[in-house]
């Protein structure tokens, strides 16, 4: 602060004509004391400090103007606590004087209605707590561990941080709350947690004091394998760096640090400070014997009147403004002078040419300046905003009725420069642009990472920058816990691969599921997917289930087994009828062949070839002509079939009716002319519905979509239900009625007539096609075409092995038999 005080004042641009004066308070790291401190600035009073009530911890108040200690301050900077911050702005409010901190982050402070002249130079936790969900969100960690203060900045920041990752599908899988009052048996209580806890990333919200004892716990337990997500409280603490029992633990800390920057000449300042021209700094004069081992000088007093420079001091000079902030919010412990222990042997005096220039340590390193920046811009914030008031255009220029903006430097009103603060906006001599946001400054931080030295320690690596909005991170230069480059992995559930999809588990937290394989037809082609998405009726999907795939379509073809095996089923049915046609044209002169028309019988034979080969239409992929063909070829074959053998039997029945007295002239109304003409009537009557149907509505190819299946059933849509079940019906009819007149056959001689034959043949036949059709309703794709290509196969061979199997076998086997004489004996 002392060092922004005089570098404005040498500045011949801001203020000109203007020195700024400063005076410093030491709150003892007291509340009250801190708002004593400011109301006797304030009052410009001259405050002597209680030394015996001094404590190791500084906090610091300063004015900036041009009056003289004993009057009163146009502004504060201080405040080094949010609770501090929040009882100066409420006590200093209505006297509108403007306050600004450079550590009270808390976000209740970003209230205008409550605190209108309180303003900062710190972030609020807000943007913290936002900048480690973004991260844990970056990082894809869903399940993780939280723990915090048990106060209002723990409270505050995992509240904020849970409304960010909301939406993100993170979880936390335990909240702890440590109390400083009972930091031990918090400590153990949190570590037997985080051990338990299946979470691998930790967010810890705290003081760097409570993280040291927590990490101590943890140590104990050998739990080493946590990732830990700092808080700008501890992520920058020197106190847990150093310390080398902790250094496993602690090691890959991924943290979120007050911003750092340089502060040209501020190293030399401090380089350049001595004793000697500061006789008033009792904290240099007791580190200047530390370092040196000698005395500067006599004691000095530790109230000392105001110089002719307009400094005065009251208690120890704020320290923590002139160091390098390697432990964030971290100070420099000074013993007071009441509690200091009489030193042994009396130090020798210096000689004088001590000097800091050469020396190492803490508060010469300014490598990592976070709290001093900010104390640096509060005091150039206040500078600019004092300049824009004391500034006019022309101070002669009154118009009537307007008050003059221009403030005289003798007085200097709070309200006029708490306004003009609210409008700063400049250039930091580093080329930065600051301005206020209500009280705020827009977020700006450091992301930093602990990473091990070859001493054992630990070492502060920044690794990335946070600005407004933008996150900046250079992801290679992190060293994770696992002493890797590999982002560690902390999920309740690992994500659900492409081809599956979430389920939750119930009760549980949104972040533990369950990976779900989609269903057929369904794909998820996303990592985690929260539901598989159906495909199009053209498409379906891959074995994965990640991609929608273009259905194939698929028919009954002669390569495949079932094509192949129904195709040798039905050759051979072909090729067996016309060996039998064969036999019987060889022995058509014989009584067996000759005993039941024989003409007939070449007929039924070729008719049941044509079933045979009917059948061979109905595999292959199917076209508008091969959809019309295999229906009427398929109707009139079974018809031309069951003709023949519906008038076979009316033939037998009528032979031996003519037997009979008064019936000989039955005989004439069944002789060869008609029974020709019989078959042709009824294979007619079915070729007429065949055109009819084919004609009105023919059976056309058809694309099967309904089907679920990766592939689409190309079949012979039958156009009109009806004329199917005519044709079936018909062919049914038919075969009724034959069955029936050989029914009342079956008792005729045996070796003379068919009718048992007949017999048995019809009811295979009726059972095959009664079986039919409940099995072709519910065939699902190219397995209609299978079943019914089954059922003419089946009724085929059913009719050629019971009709045509026994005479062959008497012809071939048992020639003694195939005589008239055997087939009139009874």
């Amino acid at each position: 602060m002392v060092f922004a005080v005089e570098e404005i004042n040498r500045n011949s641009v801001l203020l000109p004509g203007v020195r700024l004066s400063y005076r410093i308070l030491d709150s003892c790291a007291r509340h009250p004391w801190a708002l004593q401190g400011a109301l006797s600035l304030v009052g410009g009073e001259n405050l002597r400090c209680n030394s015996t009530a001094n404590l190791p911890h500084s906090a610091a108040f300063g004015q900036t103007g041009e009056r003289r200690g004993g009057q009163s301050v146009s502004l504060v900077i201080g405040g080094a606590s949010s609770t501090t911050g929040i009882i100066l702005s409420r006590t200093l409010g209505p006297l509108s004087v403007p306050i600004i901190s450079y550590l009270s982050s808390c976000p209740c402070l970003s209230d205008r209605r409550q605190f209108p002249n309180f303003f900062r130079t710190i972030p609020s936790d807000v943007y913290q707590a936002r900048t480690m969900a973004r991260l844990a969100i970056r990082f894809h960690w869903t399940w993780l561990g939280a723990v915090v203060a048990n106060n209002d900045y723990g409270r505050l920041a995992i509240q904020v941080f849970q409304e960010e990752i909301r939406e993100a599908g993170v979880c936390l899988s335990f909240i702890e709350t440590l109390s400083r009052e009972t930091i031990k048996r918090d400590a153990r209580r949190i570590a037997v947690t985080v051990e338990a806890s299946t979470a691998k990333v930790i967010l810890i919200f705290c003081w760097y004091t409570d993280v040291r004892q927590l990490f101590l716990e943890l140590a104990e337990r050998n739990v080493t394998d946590r990732q830990f997500l700092a808080s700008e409280a501890w992520s920058t603490s020197d106190d847990l760096l150093r310390n080398v029992a902790l250094s496993k633990v602690a090691g890959g800390v991924l943290g979120v640090a007050i911003r750092s920057a340089a502060i040209p000449g501020f190293e030399d300042y401090l380089r350049s400070l001595h004793p000697s021209h500061r006789p008033d700094d009792v904290l240099l004069r007791e580190f200047w014997e530390k370092e040196f081992g000698c005395s500067p000088g006599a004691t000095q007093s530790y109230y000392v009147t105001p110089r002719s420079s307009h400094l005065s001091s009251t208690c120890s000079p704020i320290t923590p403004l002139t160091r390098s902030d390697h432990s964030s919010r971290a100070t420099i412990s000074t013993p007071s002078p009441a509690n200091r222990s009489p030193l042994t042997h009396p130090l020798p005096p210096c000689s004088g040419t001590e000097t800091l220039k050469g020396v190492q340590n803490l508060f010469t390193d300014t490598s990592q300046l976070r709290v001093t920046y900010n104390v640096y811009l509060a005091v150039y914030a206040a500078a600019h905003a004092l300049h824009n008031l004391l500034s006019c255009p022309d101070r002669n220029s009154l118009t009537r009725g307007h008050r003059s903006t221009c403030a005289s430097p003798h007085n200097i009103n709070p309200v006029e420069l708490l306004q003009h603060l609210n409008k700063v906006n400049f250039t930091t001599p580093q080329g930065e642009n600051f301005y206020f946001e209500g009280g705020d400054i827009p977020a700006v931080y450091d992301l930093v990472n602990w990473q091990p030295t070859p001493e054992g320690s630990l070492k502060l690596v920044t690794i990335g920058r946070v600005d407004g909005s933008d996150l900046h991170l250079n992801q290679s230069a992190i060293q994770w816990s696992t002493g890797s480059n590999q982002v560690p992995i902390s999920v309740c559930s690992e994500s659900c691969p492409p081809g599956t999809r979430v389920a939750r588990r119930k009760g549980e937290p949104v972040c533990c599921f369950d990976c779900v394989p989609c269903a057929e037809g369904e794909i998820s082609n996303e990592t985690g997917s929260p539901h598989c998405e159906r495909c199009p009726l053209e498409f379906w999907s891959n074995l994965e289930r990640t991609v929608c795939i273009v259905r194939q379509l698929d028919f009954l073809s002669f390569n495949e087994t079932m094509g192949i095996t129904l195709t040798t089923a039905a050759v051979s049915g072909a090729i067996v009828t016309t060996a039998v046609f064969v036999i019987f044209l060889w022995y058509r002169h014989t009584p067996v062949v000759r005993a039941n028309n024989s003409e007939l019988s070449f007929l039924l034979l070729l008719s049941l070839k044509l079933c045979f080969l009917c059948s061979l239409v109905f595999i292959g992929r199917p076209s508008v002509w091969s959809c019309r063909f295999q229906q009427a070829a398929f109707g009139i074959s079974f018809v031309l079939c069951v003709s023949c053998l519906l008038v076979k039997t009316m033939v037998v029945l009528a032979a031996f009716r003519s037997a009979q007295p008064g019936a000989e002239t039955l005989m004439k109304w069944f002789g060869p002319g008609q029974q020709r003409g019989s078959v042709c009537l009824f294979t007619c009557i079915q070729v007429i519905i065949c055109v009819i149907w084919l004609y009105v509505n023919p059976p056309v190819p058809h694309r099967d979509l309904g089907f679920q299946g990766s592939k689409v059933n190309l079949e012979c849509a039958m156009g009109s239900v009806v004329g199917f079940s005519l044709v079936l019906g018909y062919i049914g009819l038919l075969a009724c009625l034959c069955l029936l007149l050989a029914f009342l056959a079956r008792k005729l001689p045996d070796n003379f007539n068919e009718a048992k034959l007949i017999t048995f043949s019809m009811l295979i036949f009726c059972a095959v096609w009664v079986a039919f059709v409940p099995a072709y309703v519910s065939s699902p794709g190219k397995y209609t075409v299978a079943v019914e290509i089954f059922a003419i196969l089946a009724s085929s061979y059913g009719l050629l092995l019971c009709i045509f199997a026994p005479k062959c076998f008497i012809i071939l086997l048992r020639p003694e038999k195939n005589t008239k004489k055997h087939l009139m004996a009874r």
